[in-house]
């Protein structure tokens, strides 16, 4: 299972960027996915997940701002960011596993739900 994000850039803060997350040798079917961000430091933050009902649940930082969507004929996961902010800034991560769905979860997203890694792509907003 390879999971490669791709999408990450400078941009200014208030600015949009798109994420995407290819699998190869997977299919995100019955996987729930999700994107988590990590600067130096500090530890993984799981910022949003989707269920594999569709259903999506986000980080209260991000609420508002960013989307997950997956396009599962594709095997891509996307995560489109808006209104950026410099504390945005940080590797960014998409992550495959077996997790509880939405509606019975309470809570952070966590990492140890989650069984295979990307590589990270970086995003920098600059104020």
């Amino acid at each position: 299972v390879q999971l490669m994000e791709s999408g990450g850039d400078s941009v200014q803060s208030g600015g949009s960027l798109r994420l995407s997350c290819h699998a190869s040798e997977f299919t995100y079917m019955g996987y729930c996915m999700a994107w988590f961000r990590q600067t130096p430091g500090k530890e993984r933050e799981g910022v949003a997940l989707i269920d594999t009902d569709g259903i999506s649940d986000y980080a209260d930082s991000v609420k508002g701002r960013f989307t997950i969507s997956q396009d599962n004929a594709k095997n891509l996961l996307y995560l489109q960011m808006s209104s950026l902010k410099p504390e945005d800034t940080a590797m960014y991560y998409c992550a495959a596993g077996r997790c509880l769905p939405v509606h019975e979860r309470g809570g952070s997203i966590s990492p140890a739900e989650f069984d295979y890694w990307g590589q990270g792509t970086r995003v920098t907003v600059s104020s």
